[in-house]
């Protein structure tokens, strides 16, 4: 969300989205607020400073890292304070292991991406640190059901070996597809149990994942055990389709990214129905029945509402509910 204000923003967030709000980031804070910053402050026995180049790891917790969690603890205490008595689905975002990998550096300047074994460490770091901030959403929020979304913007790049070195001069070697599902299988399984060992029915975190790039491996995050993807829905093409119809026929939630994530030239925010055209256009050319629609598809954004103004963001937040609500009443 754009500003700097917790309090604001999550008081807009609720108010607008009151049976699926979420905790959100605000970046323009500085350091720290951005989605790696934020997320390298919710690593174990992992820790990050901010260097010219951008996050290196370091031995021990520095003043970046109480930074961070300082300003995660606010956003916490604004989110407990909106949502006294909620009952239902909240969702927060975490940077997922592979855009992490390819935006952290270790020591010597490279991306933790150039090396198999910190990848692996990584992974099982961020595991953990996940399940310790879900259990702090859940005892301060106790009636909410959590839903994780992993950004994963980079893991497109990550999978074609696309991510840069430090010199510039080089890419990184593509990361197996194999090695690529079973990082991600593994902090998905991990977080699903952070209800307990063994979760009752309804009680497992489901895990979203984001990415708003082109190629979206939809195929990969689903038999990863992601229970929904999120996507830029004007980046889809049809060489998409199978994949999006194999995953939607699993039982794969879609957060189709319809509504523009900073303010629009044209009056696109005046037609609801209009918005999420795609959508069911998408849904003719599968063969997909109009009925599950409801059922399968979440309007969202199309990425981060923190370029926006804050009268945007609160505008496409409130067209997000609209324009599901034209779904549900015209699937067709």
């Amino acid at each position: 969300m754009p500003g700097t204000d917790a309090r604001e923003a999550v008081k807009t967030v609720t108010g607008s989205l009151e049976h699926f709000p979420y905790l959100p980031e605000l970046p323009a804070r500085g350091p720290g607020a951005d989605m790696i910053g934020r997320t390298a402050g919710l690593l174990v026995e992992l820790y990050a400073r901010l260097e010219p180049s951008g996050w290196r790891v370091g031995d021990a917790p520095g003043r970046d890292t109480r930074r961070a969690r300082s300003w995660l603890g606010e956003d916490l205490d604004a989110l407990e304070e909106f949502t006294q008595g909620y009952t239902g689905a909240l969702k927060v975002s975490a940077v997922g292991p592979w855009t992490l990998a390819a935006s952290l550096e270790r020591r010597g300047g490279e991306a933790m991406l150039g090396d198999a074994g910190a990848c692996r460490y990584l992974a099982e770091s961020l595991a953990e640190g996940l399940r310790a901030h879900l259990a702090e959403v859940r005892r301060r929020v106790p009636g909410a059901r959590p839903v994780l979304q992993l950004d994963e913007p980079s893991l497109t790049a990550v999978l074609l070996g696309r991510v840069p070195t430090a010199s510039g001069y080089r890419t990184h070697p593509a990361v197996d597809r194999g090695v690529a599902e079973g990082a991600l299988r593994q902090v998905v399984e991990a977080v699903r149990e952070a209800g307990g060992p063994a979760p009752e029915p309804g009680q497992e975190i489901p895990v979203v994942v984001h990415s708003c790039a082109p190629g979206v491996p939809f195929g990969l995050l689903r038999r990863a055990g992601a229970a929904g993807i999120s996507f830029d829905l004007s980046l889809l093409t049809e060489r998409d389709d199978e994949a999006v119809g194999e995953a939607v026929e699993a039982g794969t939630a879609l957060f189709a990214g319809a509504v523009p994530a900073v303010e629009p030239y044209s009056r696109a925010l005046s037609d609801p129905a209009g918005s999420v055209m795609g959508v069911r256009t998408l849904w003719r050319r599968l063969g997909l029945s109009p009925k599950l629609l409801a059922r399968s598809v979440v309007v969202t954004p199309a990425c981060g509402l923190a370029g926006a103004s804050p009268a945007y963001a609160r505008a496409a937040l409130a067209h997000c509910v609209r324009a599901a609500r034209s779904l549900v009443n015209d699937p067709e």
